[in-house]
């Protein structure tokens, strides 16, 4: 079961979660780790979700469509929509509050 260590607002939240999973879908429910993850739309539309990937984007999926459309110039800096992640590998990740995430430009 993949580990994933989220981090935010200076805290650190750290569970394992079956393989498939997707975060967005799991806070929605109220698993791991609601109420900690930002989203809305869960569809990749609104970018709420986005997050920093600190360790094991190298066992993500490229970004689709969806995420390079909503990120830009994010991705390079290694942004991605947890709505569009089914996490099957350890993933720590950091979700800034709004005003200290970059500004999204277009690419």
């Amino acid at each position: 079961m993949p580990l994933i260590t989220f981090h935010k607002n200076g805290q650190t939240f750290q569970d394992e979660v079956k393989a498939g999973s997707n975060l967005v879908v799991r806070a929605g429910i109220k698993q791991y780790p609601y109420p900690h993850l930002a989203y809305q739309c869960g569809m990749g539309k609104c970018a709420t979700c986005a997050c920093r990937i600190i360790a094991g984007a190298e066992n993500l999926p490229p970004p689709n469509w969806k995420e390079k459309k909503q990120l830009g110039d994010r991705l390079d800096q290694g942004y991605r929509l947890a709505c569009q992640l089914w996490l099957e590998h350890d993933l720590e990740l950091e979700q800034l509050p709004p005003a200290a995430a970059p500004a999204v430009s277009a690419a």
